[in-house]
């Protein structure tokens, strides 16, 4: 079943259960989906261009919490993490921090890279690799601490 089509599965299914905060979720992707769709030229999502929506939706919601955190409202942000959390479902299973390291570490191997002024070639070459299994801000560090 393509992940558009899941995706209203499981807003039915939530909207049955009640589930508000799922439901409230689901609505957001649906229209973020459908929004793209209408703006772009293509007629239909992929899978793939879901996934990148998918995946800009939680780096929103992580930055929302953040900022809420900041400004001492912590139930805003514990709402925003459940969001994000709903929207990790329907992400391929994430990469942990070690299994990161090693793709860099192959990256850095094979393009050569020595120090700091590497590290938009190493991202550019590490990304594709890790795109919708990783998030960049943790990319980024891994980077960082190996070509330090």
């Amino acid at each position: 079943m393509a992940l558009k089509q899941e995706i209203q599965s499981q807003l039915v299914e939530a909207m049955k259960a009640k589930d508000d905060n799922k439901v409230n979720v689901l609505r957001m992707l649906k229209a973020a989906i459908l929004k793209f769709e209408v703006a772009g030229e293509k007629k239909e999502a992929t899978d793939e261009d879901v996934l990148n929506i998918i995946s800009k939706e939680i780096k929103a919601r992580r930055e929302a919490a953040s900022q809420f955190r900041e400004g001492n409202r912590f139930e805003l942000a514990e709402k925003e993490d459940s969001e994000a959390e709903i929207l990790l479902e329907y992400m391929p299973p994430q990469l942990t921090e070690d299994e990161i390291t090693l793709i860099v570490k192959e990256v850095i191997a094979e393009t050569g890279a020595k120090d700091k002024q590497d590290v938009g070639r190493v991202m550019g070459a590490v990304m594709p690799k890790v795109k919708g299994r990783a998030d960049g801000a943790i990319v980024g560090k891994v980077v960082n601490i190996l070509l330090a």
